[in-house]
């Protein structure tokens, strides 16, 4: 096999004088995986892979147009950034000075803030089978600290592997915490719950949470607890046990900034089965929990996106890591290089 690239509009963005920006496609195809990204929000917008019996389907919540990712909020398929996750209260100290973030989560700062990294045309090149998105983020940027030069580069493989590789620079210190927010149904993007999905995840330890969905700061054993995922269990059981699902950090076995499993999501019904890799310390397992119980999100092809509809496995440094000395450190230093990697894996089993 050998992977194409094309690219075309996707739609344009009218600014308020009157400006027009256009947001580039990009469909990455191996013969047996198409991949779509946009360069608005780096995102991912359509992922289509075959079923036991070749049959494609599109495995990812998005919009068929560029308004849909303007105008929603869930994070569909986008870079998240400058940091992903919360941020307690909006705020961190660093050398002795205290910045103050956008509050957009309750009490607390989410997903880089109200313009995070998912609200941006970035620049983009194609390159062999890899698109490379890139952005420079300006000083005090949602009130960063420091310039922020961000790589994201998406590569697909003849072995049905998506591989993002994130890098970053900064100018000064400051917190950074990169991921991708794609939402998964392995039954197809539109089917309704993913109950009938198996889930395990490559964790003996989790970062507890409190009523805001923010570290207490103890990291505690999965053992005898709804965190133990290491063995395969069906997320309707867990749904079941557990009605308001998952919005939760787990801290991976081995070591950061080693490649290594993070997790594995199999469909018995349609055989797809979806394993991920990562270098990055832990993984925010959501079951979609704040989609609406209701269908009045409606999102491609006419589809209606509700409660428990999709899964997200985002790996990420631990939430809130900035406020919290016994986490991998958040900060990256001016003589230093942001270097991830995350590989989404596809067979049918």
């Amino acid at each position: 096999m050998s992977i194409s690239i094309r690219t075309d509009c996707f739609g344009e963005i009218i600014g308020k004088d009157g400006s027009v920006q256009k947001v580039d496609r990009f469909t990455m195809s191996n013969g047996n995986i198409e991949l779509q990204i946009i360069n608005y929000g780096a995102c991912i917008t359509s992922l289509k892979i075959p079923d036991k019996d070749g049959k494609m389907c599109d495995i990812v919540m998005g919009f068929d147009n560029v308004s849909g990712y303007i105008n929603h909020s869930q994070y569909f398929g986008c870079t998240v950034g400058r940091y992903a996750n919360r941020i307690a209260k909006g705020q961190f100290t660093l050398e002795d000075k205290t910045y103050s973030l956008a509050i957009n989560n309750g009490p607390n700062h989410l997903h880089g803030g109200i313009k995070g990294f998912d609200k941006f045309i970035w620049d983009s090149a194609v390159q062999n089978n890899k698109v490379i998105l890139s952005r420079l983020s300006p000083a005090m940027e949602e009130n960063y600290p420091g310039e922020l030069q961000c790589y994201v580069i998406f590569e697909l493989t003849d072995g049905n592997e998506i591989i993002i590789h994130y890098e970053a620079t900064t100018t000064e210190k400051t917190p950074i915490n990169l991921t991708n927010h794609s939402y998964f149904n392995l039954a197809g993007h539109g089917s309704g719950k993913i109950h009938d999905h198996l889930i395990s995840l490559n964790a003996d330890y989790y970062t507890p949470v409190d009523e805001n969905l923010i570290p207490t700061g103890s990291i505690c054993s999965v053992d005898s607890t709804r965190f133990d995922l290491r063995e395969p269990k069906l997320i309707g059981t867990l749904l079941e046990q557990n009605p308001e699902g998952y919005d939760h950090n787990f801290c991976v076995n081995g070591d950061p900034g080693i490649e290594r499993k993070v997790s594995s999501v199999h469909h018995t019904e349609s055989g797809r089965y979806l394993e991920v890799h990562s270098t990055q310390p832990g993984v925010q397992f959501y079951t979609a929990n704040f989609l609406p119980e209701d269908n009045t999100l409606q999102g491609k092809e006419g589809k209606y996106y509700q409660k428990h509809g999709a899964f997200c496995l985002e790996t990420q440094n631990y939430p809130d890591a900035i406020n919290q000395a016994n986490f991998p450190t958040a900060i990256l230093n001016p003589d230093e290089v942001y270097n991830h990697v995350t590989r989404l894996s596809f067979s049918v089993k």
